[in-house]
């Protein structure tokens, strides 16, 4: 058995372990069914949907429904939440819409995106590898457990708190990071629609103001929620803040910034416009382009 099929068998009972601990705090305080934490359950039909999706996309070696399931498993488990949760209050049905008008826009746009290409390359390695491929799944139902955890905490939660300011920051910031990700989404969608710019990158628009303006909108739409959900949460609850902080670590640290940086220099690095638009242009928050 090769190294890397081994550290993905020892990486499963460590993700899921996560996923418990997470399941645990997130349950304090919560809803229940027949004795059983609500956000406990949701956090295991995460898990069940990404398993049960992995043995066709295994069996047919492909990837191209890995994001689209992802994008369900959203849906799913935060209308389960809602459905089960004891009473489900103003900010539970807004937390709820955030989070589906979000897994439904991103869901769709990566649906179309990787149908039209056909493929995705960061999975060719990993398909033929029961293991490795398997643990790629199940790090997704880990995704969706951290990154969803403050919604569902204060959707399944008995604490119930009315709307106020906080509630409208928190849509503010959730409405402008949702915003900056669409645009930047269908600029590049037009961007490389256009057969004039096949090869070349895209400097244009908002991309002009920031390297990665999708992410960053990724990661402040999540801060909303988090901002929505916050005045809920009580005890352990606390824990389920760490959804923004997560997808901010995995942007930039992980699978985001740093493979999308590493992409395009081996692709563009030591050309003039391109490197250029590197020194003049933040690689996340969008501001104005540098003149230096």
């Amino acid at each position: 058995m090769r190294k890397s099929d081994r550290n993905a068998l020892v990486a499963l009972p460590i993700v899921v372990v996560i996923a418990a601990l997470v399941a645990v705090a997130g349950s304090q305080g919560g809803s229940t069914v027949g004795g059983f934490p609500v956000f406990a359950l949701c956090v295991v039909i995460a898990f069940v949907i990404q398993w049960v999706a992995f043995v066709p996309a295994y069996l047919l070696q492909t990837e191209r429904f890995f994001d689209l399931t992802g994008s369900i498993t959203y849906i799913v488990v935060v209308v389960v939440g809602a459905l089960l949760s004891a009473e489900v209050d103003a900010r539970s049905f807004l937390l709820l819409a955030m989070v589906v008008i979000w897994a439904v826009r991103l869901g769709s746009y990566l649906f179309l995106r990787i149908r039209k290409a056909g493929a995705d390359k960061r999975f060719d390695d990993i398909k033929p590898s029961f293991p490795r491929f398997l643990n790629t799944w199940t790090l997704q139902a880990l995704w969706v457990t951290l990154t969803l955890a403050a919604a569902l905490a204060a959707i399944t939660s008995a604490q119930r708190v009315a709307l106020g300011t906080v509630t409208a920051i928190g849509l503010v910031v959730w409405v402008v990071g949702i915003g900056l990700e669409a645009t930047a989404d269908a600029q590049k969608s037009r961007f490389r629609a256009d057969p004039a710019n096949k090869g070349h990158f895209i400097h244009s628009g908002i991309w002009s103001w920031s390297r990665h303006p999708n992410y960053f909108g990724e990661i402040l739409l999540w801060v909303g929620v988090a901002i929505v959900a916050l005045p809920v949460l009580r005890g352990w609850q606390w824990v389920t803040l760490i959804s923004p902080v997560f997808v901010a670590l995995l942007l930039l640290r992980v699978s985001g910034v740093p493979m999308l940086e590493k992409a395009a220099d081996d692709k563009w690095g030591g050309q003039a416009d391109y490197e250029a638009y590197k020194s003049r242009t933040s690689v996340l928050v969008p501001r104005p382009p540098s003149k230096t």
